[in-house]
């Protein structure tokens, strides 16, 4: 079992930055991907960033690339997301997940664990 609980998130002004955090706690195997989803008001949850455990790969939505960088820290179990040049259509519920993936690492059903998630507004 893997437990994940988000941290970070806020109000910020459209341009401004935020980073979020998630902390897992049980064991994280190195085939294990971590990756972070939204969920804007009225829409299905999205995938944002991903990063492999084992290689640190990583894989990013279009919609964040160049503006969003996913980290691990595999010694703290975390995994962070650095946000810049927030927009608002940014505004949503960011969640963690965790498993080991028989999907590709965009797809929701490829993860069992999740966090509670943590809202991010973005003023315009």
């Amino acid at each position: 079992q893997v437990q994940l609980v988000e941290s970070g998130g806020g109000l910020v002004q459209s341009g401004g930055s935020l980073r979020l955090s998630c902390a897992a706690s049980g064991t994280i195997y190195s085939s294990y991907v971590m990756a972070w989803f939204r969920q804007a008001p009225g829409k299905e949850r999205e995938f944002v960033a991903s990063v492999s455990w084992r290689n640190n790969k990583k894989s990013y939505a279009e919609s964040v690339k160049g503006r969003f960088t996913i980290s691990r820290d595999a010694a703290e179990n975390t995994v962070a997301l650095q946000m810049n040049a927030l927009k608002p259509e940014d505004t949503a519920v960011y969640y963690c997940a965790a498993d080991d993936p028989d999907s590709p690492p965009g797809a929701i059903s490829a993860y069992d664990y999740w966090g509670q998630g943590t809202q991010v507004t973005v003023s315009s």
